[in-house]
């Protein structure tokens, strides 16, 4: 990786095609399990954040995943269709709602992560402690800007 030091146009371009493609495998590991309950990315995307962030408010959901109003409906009308999730007024402001996996959603959220860890899991288990520090390290750098 020393080669990187000097940031040049192929090498960056390679390393964006790496982080691409390793995205799209770790979503297409969980893809069973999205088939079996007909939902998709989307879904996905919004069903681990709830359950990373357990009673996040709609408006806080919307800023993370940096989607509009109206794509956030249509995924919560699926999730409300499939009785995953529950939703909650705050008790201070009423006009805020929060927003729970229940139980099934959880079940299904376990299914999802089961499915994606494995990969994780082994390359994690493959490297080195340095190797998984700097990991992380560049993945904070490259999500802070």
């Amino acid at each position: 990786m020393k080669e990187l030091l000097y940031l040049k146009d192929d090498q960056l371009k390679d390393l964006i095609e790496k982080l691409f493609v390793s995205y799209r495998e770790i979503f297409l590991d969980s893809k069973k399990v999205l088939d079996k309950y007909s939902i998709g990315l989307a879904h996905n995307k919004v069903i681990h954040l709830l359950s990373m962030y357990e009673g996040i408010s709609i408006s806080e959901l919307l800023k993370r995943l940096k989607v509009t109003k109206q794509s956030l409906n249509r995924v919560f009308k699926d999730l409300i269709k499939l009785e995953i999730v529950d939703f909650k007024k705050d008790d201070q402001d009423t006009r805020v709602k929060h927003v729970f996996l229940n139980d099934k959603g959880k079940t299904i959220s376990e299914e999802i992560f089961q499915a994606q860890k494995k990969r994780i899991y082994n390359a994690l288990l493959n490297s080195k402690s340095e190797e998984v520090l700097n990991f992380d390290s560049v993945l904070h750098k490259i999500l802070n800007g």
